[in-house]
């Protein structure tokens, strides 16, 4: 049995309360989702920013209306201080995944980047701590080793920062090792490497790469590819970040807090080579799309070139093993949305608009 299996057993055995922040989002509604499954007691914060409600009616459609009855959803933003101390009020664990993420976002508006990502953490510390709260599971990101050329990327080897972005996420971890010395917070801070999976939005300025291609192939628009192709990162699929934040906060050993840990495969796909699975996998929905080739256009500052996780510390301290590799999240990634896609076009009630039309 896994470390993983184990803490499942634990908690369905002995449930206990849980706060997700930024719970409508794509990786908080998946935490949601798992909590519930595991009959577990969660509270919500969610000021729909980023997220959807649409991600909340289908984790409550998923889980059913007995589990859904389990979750208690608040209505208020982590930059609000008297939110995030109602939030935390009786809650053993907060999985806090409120942000304002993408690297180009944060280069267009700084300041919303760190008043969402670094006022906002600072407040659920405090409530957190204030509340009696045992742990404080918080998402970083591999932006954070910014230039450092290493291959793969060790926790403890950091270069400088390339983003606002980058810059509010490694201010969030001095922060939380500061709380740990200074305010005795316990938590645990988790590097994502570019989390991909179902419920994230395609749509608009900074939709993260994996959904948009597939929605653009699935709708028969362009695809763009940010310089020439060989830039590769680290792709995640979202199960494997669910893991990995259960794992951090039920794991006993004193030695995990106040640390940060890799979540990520430890694989390098180059975006061709990714272009080139997604397009394999939505070509069988739909078989126009196995023709498609992307359109090239210069890189964005702010990029970084390489991206690669050492998961070792992560699989010591916290017993994390991904289960699915790039190739199974894709598969299951590109099967929701074209599913989604398909119901969508049966509403509108036309034959054509799977192809012709943006069905997200």
């Amino acid at each position: 049995m896994s470390r993983y299996d184990e803490i499942r057993a634990l908690l369905a055995a002995q449930p206990q309360r849980f706060l997700v922040t930024g719970v409508a989002g794509f990786i908080g509604s998946h935490l949601l989702e798992t909590l519930l499954l595991l009959d577990q007691n969660v509270v919500g914060l969610d000021n729909f920013a980023t997220g959807s409600r649409d991600n909340l009616t289908d984790v409550t459609s998923r889980v059913g209306a007995t589990r859904a009855a389990r979750f208690q959803f608040l209505e208020g933003d982590v930059r609000d201080p008297l939110a995030c101390r109602w939030a935390t009020e009786g809650v053993n664990v907060v999985f806090h995944e409120a942000a304002l993420g993408s690297v180009p976002r944060s280069m267009q508006d700084p300041l919303a980047t760190h008043s969402a990502n670094v006022d906002g953490f600072v407040n659920v510390l405090l409530a957190a701590g204030s509340a009696g709260v045992r742990r404080v599971v918080y998402a970083s990101s591999s932006s954070v080793y910014g230039d450092d050329s290493s291959d793969p990327k060790v926790e403890d080897t950091l270069g400088q920062t390339l983003s606002p972005y980058a810059a509010s996420k490694r201010v969030d971890e001095i922060y939380a090792a500061t709380f740990a010395r200074s305010h005795s917070i316990d938590s645990v801070g988790l590097r994502y490497f570019n989390v991909f999976g179902p419920r994230q939005d395609p749509s608009g300025a900074y939709a993260a790469v994996i959904p948009r291609w597939i929605g653009q192939l699935l709708a028969g628009e362009p695809c763009v590819v940010f310089g020439d192709g060989s830039t590769s990162r680290d792709f995640c699929f979202v199960e494997n970040v669910v893991q990995a934040n259960l794992l951090a906060a039920c794991v006993p050993d004193a030695q995990v807090t106040p640390q940060v840990f890799n979540v990520a495969c430890g694989e390098k796909t180059s975006l061709l080579e990714l272009f080139a699975s997604i397009r394999q996998h939505v070509s069988a929905y739909l078989p126009t799309a196995a023709g498609r080739t992307p359109r090239l256009e210069a890189s964005r500052p702010g990029d970084i070139l390489h991206s690669r996780a050492s998961i070792d510390r992560a699989r010591g301290f916290l017993g994390y093993l991904p289960a699915f590799d790039v190739a199974r999240g894709l598969e299951e990634t590109v099967r929701w949305y074209a599913e989604r896609a398909v119901r969508r076009a049966t509403r509108v009630g036309t034959a054509d608009a799977f192809e012709s039309s943006r069905v997200f």
